[in-house]
This record gives C-alpha cells, structure tokens and sequence, in this order.
C-alpha cells in the first residue's frame, strides 16, 4: 500500500495509524505471507479484533437498551458480529480493494470473499484499538458497524431469522404465506449476487440483493416485515 492509498483508507476508516504497519498486518492475508515470509498476516489481529468488537457491542447495548433481556441482547450482538454482517461493513469502507493476497486468493476473487473480508474488518477493530486504544476503537465500530446497521428498527436486528418471522406475521393474520423469487443473477461464479423478490397476498412485497440465495431471502424478508409492520400501523399500503 502506497502513501496514497493508505491517506484514502484512512480517511475512510476515521483513523489516522502512529503505527501504520499494523494497519498494513490486519490487512494481510495468510496467503500473502507464503510469499513474502517478512510480512505478518492478520490471524492474530483477527483473534483480537473479535474480542475487542464483542465487548463494544456489548457496551452499546446495554447502555442504548437498558430494559433488553440477556438473551435479546445475545442475538443482537450476534447478528451485528455475524461474518454477514462485517462483510457488509468492509465492503461500504471498500476494504477488498487494500487486501495483501496470495496470487491462489487473487485469482478466485479473494477481495470479495465474505469470510476474507468479514476477518479483515475484526483484524482492522484490533489494530485501531492497539494503535489508538479503546476509544479510537469504539469510534471506528460505531461510524461504520453500528451505525449503518441501526438504519433498520432494533428489533429487526434481533430476529435470528426474517423469513420465519415474516411467515409468522402473515400468519397471525390469517394471510397467504410468501413466496420467494430470483429475479436476477449477476456476477462471475465466484462472486455472485442475487436479486431475490419476495411476495404475499397477491402483490410484491420487497425485493432485496445477497450474495447467496438465501442471504438475499432474508434481506427481502426483513424489508416486507419492516413494510407490513409500518402499513399495520399507519393504515396506509404502500404502493
């Protein structure tokens, strides 16, 4: 990584390294080191970054939702940490793009994979929080995990499932259970995305993009619950 692209991550990620070689480690995969054997990758970055995001999640909660049970509180934290979940927030910091790979992950679309992409987000928490401490850390997570994901309502977080909550919600109300439809495919083998639409009642509810089918069912799951749930309360269909 040149100056120039570490000066762009930087501004992207909010922080500013006093010791950019760990910047560089979180951002190294083990492959890269078979060739060159001077160059520590991040698996152990990775081991702490795990650490250190479950207990500024678990902060989070328990300040922003002091009456939450242990077990709700659990499934949020989970969901947020979820490899899904950080693939995503690596992602919108366009983190594939600075990735050290081997040239074996280079050619089968490494800067793109869920798990190479989702460890690099943990390693990266671990480098901020050895570089910059716990509140640098703490920053970083909410900018770009936290934030983005509290988008949606805080329950939506915690349903470990949306298609069977979906399905629960139609049910309770005596409606047709949904049906889920592929409408695109997009993208070489190894990294496809999927556009998947999601119907019940005789219209189309939501439509939503995954990179597996059933990542993409649960992303428009979601999207229809989050939809009927706000026509339930104002009275008013969306179109």
């Amino acid at each position: 990584m040149n100056e120039e692209e570490q000066a762009e991550l930087e501004a992207a990620i909010g922080h500013h390294f006093a010791r950019p070689e760990l910047l560089s480690c979180a951002l190294t995969h083990r492959s890269f080191r078979a060739c060159d054997a001077t160059s520590r990758h991040n698996e152990q970055l990775e081991f702490l970054g795990d650490a250190v995001l479950g207990l500024l999640l678990g902060e989070f909660l328990v300040r922003q939702f002091p009456v939450w049970t242990e077990g709700y509180l659990s499934k949020t934290r989970a969901r947020l940490a979820s490899a899904r979940s950080l693939c995503e927030a690596s992602r919108r910091l366009g983190l594939g793009r600075y990735l050290r790979l081997g040239p074996g992950e280079e050619k089968t679309g490494g800067r793109d994979k869920r798990t190479l992409l989702a460890n690099a987000y943990e390693a990266l928490v671990a480098a901020i929080y050895m570089d910059g401490g716990l509140e640098a850390s703490g920053r970083f997570v909410r900018q770009s995990l936290i934030g983005p994901a509290f988008e949606r309502p805080p329950e939506m977080l915690a349903a470990s499932d949306h298609k069977s909550a979906l399905q629960e919600w139609l049910q309770a109300r005596g409606m047709r259970l949904a049906g889920y439809r592929v409408v695109r495919e997009t993208g070489p083998d190894h990294a496809k995305t999927f556009l998947v639409e999601v119907e019940a009642g005789g219209r189309v509810l939501a439509c939503s993009e995954g990179m597996t089918k059933k990542d993409a069912e649960q992303a428009a799951a979601a999207r229809a619950l989050e939809r009927l749930r706000h026509e339930a309360e104002t009275g008013d269909p969306e179109s």
